[in-house]
């Protein structure tokens, strides 16, 4: 199973505005529309981190806006990638990464599925707050690197290239702490993408992160019947085997809801 923890950083909007507090009803008062900064990502539990900034490119002082060629090396690693884990990945750093491939020509990357750490970290759990920087702190993993707000943005669309190069960094730490925040809930996560299919083995593996180190503890039960059940000693995660454990006689005197 390749799975892929990823971030973006994007350009705000330019925009003519009359007033402090106008909320612009038209794209025409835009003069410079969003784009794809630079991207972070790494393999998980690779070392080794991938990043990509438009002020890297070969043409960048004439086009430092063009984020077509990041895009088209980020779409190389969603292609190889089983599941992609971002913070806010489904409402954000997915659709975004979709709008800047079709306004740039490019066709999608092959299917993924997406682990969003923000709906899991709000689905489970109740936290004071469920940004990426509060999680890590709360549980004692790390936190972002301080950008100084958005001077950082501002510095980086003015081609400072310090500027771009803090950027960068600030983009790969946070993927660094995704993992860590990941690693933390996973065990946590309900319905998490079965790793045990991705596996040539035919050793019962934790669903959840693939390990084999297991050790089984009572029975789950549904309503199709009894299965034995496990804990993962590396992850901590739940899982259960198939082998329903009722025989035939049991299976067939068994009853239902019918409402």
């Amino acid at each position: 199973m390749k799975v892929l923890l990823l971030d973006i950083e994007t350009a705000p909007n330019t925009a003519y505005m009359w007033g402090m507090w106008q909320e612009l009803n038209s794209t025409k008062f835009i003069v410079d529309d969003w784009f794809i900064m630079c991207w972070s990502a790494k393999w998980l539990g690779d070392k080794k981190m991938i990043s990509e900034s438009v002020h890297e490119n070969p043409d960048y002082k004439k086009n430092p806006r063009d984020d077509k060629r990041i895009l088209l090396e980020l779409k190389k690693l969603l292609n190889e990638a089983d599941i992609v884990i971002a913070h806010n990945g489904v409402k954000f750093d997915c659709k975004k990464i979709r709008a800047r491939f079709i306004l740039n020509g490019i066709k999608p990357a092959s299917p993924y599925t997406v682990i969003d750490t923000l709906t899991h970290a709000r689905g489970q759990f109740a936290f004071t707050s469920n940004r990426l920087d509060d999680l890590g702190k709360f549980l004692k993993l790390g936190k972002k690197v301080d950008t100084g707000g958005f001077e950082l943005w501002s510095d980086c669309l003015d081609q400072k290239i310090p500027a771009w190069k803090k950027m960068v960094k600030y983009c790969k730490n946070d993927v660094i702490l995704l993992e860590k925040v990941y690693r933390a809930i996973r065990p946590f996560i309900k319905k998490h993408p079965n790793s045990s299919t991705y596996l040539d083995t035919v050793k019962p593996v934790c669903p959840k992160c693939g390990s084999d180190d297991i050790w089984y503890q009572g029975y789950a039960y549904t309503g199709a019947g009894k299965f034995k059940r496990f804990q993962c000693k590396t992850c901590g995660g739940w899982g259960r085997e198939k082998d329903n454990l009722h025989n035939k006689k049991k299976k067939a005197s068994m009853t239902t809801n019918i409402m």
